[in-house]
């Protein structure tokens, strides 16, 4: 059993657990039934309300095309409502990823970041590999910015399963929709059994050091750990991706770190930016900074048996080569841009 496995199981609080080749079709208290017959409901009234006039009202708020987004969109909802969709071993919800996060994430990527996307061909169109990224930012937009990212700008349309830290899973709402978008607990044995299967998996060695370093050390990257994402790179004999996000350093600048406050709050920092906590809430919101990924030419691990995973120098050597690329890459785009916002 894996460790994210344990995890749930032991508080009762994490995503279902289900194999996607027997994933159960789930209602609610209601039956079957009871639930396609809601659903046909809620489909003809809403049929209704779009005919005659109102149709014709929303041809022409809407444009061309409505009428399919509003079929799809009760497609959708048809789904939900009667349990006629599917979850991984993970927690992965494949539609509701698509349909509601990337949904909701894109307008963020594409109007407010403008993320210039570059190197995707160096993503393989199937099968497994490990993209490695620089972290930064204050909050992990930037990993959900790279999965939007992957998602968009590959010709499969891959999902980024991403490994997160286990605060991300002991918070209340957020865990249980990280699982739903497919991140998994930042552990050797998912990781592992993910690229095994042939999946893309995301990782950000920095960690907490790497999102919450002072806006003094922006773009300079903090230690990657003991090299645990090789090794697992190196088991599973998929490529290393390296990845390196230039933009989300300046979204919220982080000036000072009230490490008394944060400790009483289980937190691992916690920021003082030119906005927050001067404007409450509204120093939540990030600034609107230009960003570029940038996905750098494959490591390839084939070339390694995979008991290597067990060599201690190599992992190190490789682990060391994967920053290293990173950090070019950064002061090369660094270089490269012209503002900050433009």
């Amino acid at each position: 059993m894996t460790a994210a496995r344990d995890e749930q199981s032991s508080t009762g609080t994490g995503a279902r657990v289900i194999p996607i080749e027997s994933a159960p079709s789930w209602t609610g208290s209601a039956g079957p039934d009871q639930g396609q017959g809601l659903a046909d409901r809620l489909a003809g009234s809403l049929g209704s309300l779009l005919a005659g006039r109102t149709g014709a009202a929303a041809d022409s708020l809407l444009g061309k095309g409505w009428e399919e987004r509003a079929a799809a969109g009760l497609g959708f909802l048809r789904r939900r409502i009667t349990g006629d969709y599917e979850v991984d071993e993970f927690g992965f919800d494949r539609e509701l990823t698509e349909e509601v996060f990337l949904g909701a994430l894109r307008p963020l990527a594409e109007k407010y970041f403008r993320i210039e996307v570059r190197g995707t061909e160096h993503l393989p169109a199937e099968g497994g590999a490990l993209v490695v990224a620089n972290h930064s930012g204050v909050l992990p937009l930037d990993a959900l910015m790279t999965q939007v990212a992957i998602h968009d700008h590959t010709p499969g349309r891959r999902h980024l399963r991403m490994l997160a830290a286990d605060l991300v899973f002991m918070l209340p709402v957020v865990g249980e929709l990280a699982r739903k978008a497919g991140h998994t607990l930042a552990c050797n044995e998912d990781a592992q059994a993910l690229l095994e299967r042939g999946e893309v998996v995301g990782v950000w060695p920095e960690g907490f050091k790497g999102i919450g370093k002072p806006f003094s050390e922006r773009y300079k990257l903090q230690r990657f750990g003991r090299g645990g994402f090789v090794a697992s790179a190196l088991r599973a004999q998929v490529p290393i991706v390296p990845c390196s996000v230039v933009g989300a350093e300046e979204t919220y600048p982080m000036l000072g770190n009230a490490k008394t406050l944060a400790r009483l709050l289980g937190l691992p920092y916690l920021p003082i930016t030119p906005t927050f906590p001067w404007l409450g809430p509204l120093g939540a919101i990030p600034l609107p900074t230009k960003w570029t990924i940038q996905f750098g030419e494959p490591i390839p691990t084939d070339r390694y048996a995979p008991e290597a995973a067990e060599d201690p120098m190599l992992v190190f050597n490789l682990t060391d080569e994967v920053r290293e690329t990173i950090q070019h890459t950064l002061y090369r785009l660094l270089v490269e841009r012209r503002s900050v916002f433009f």
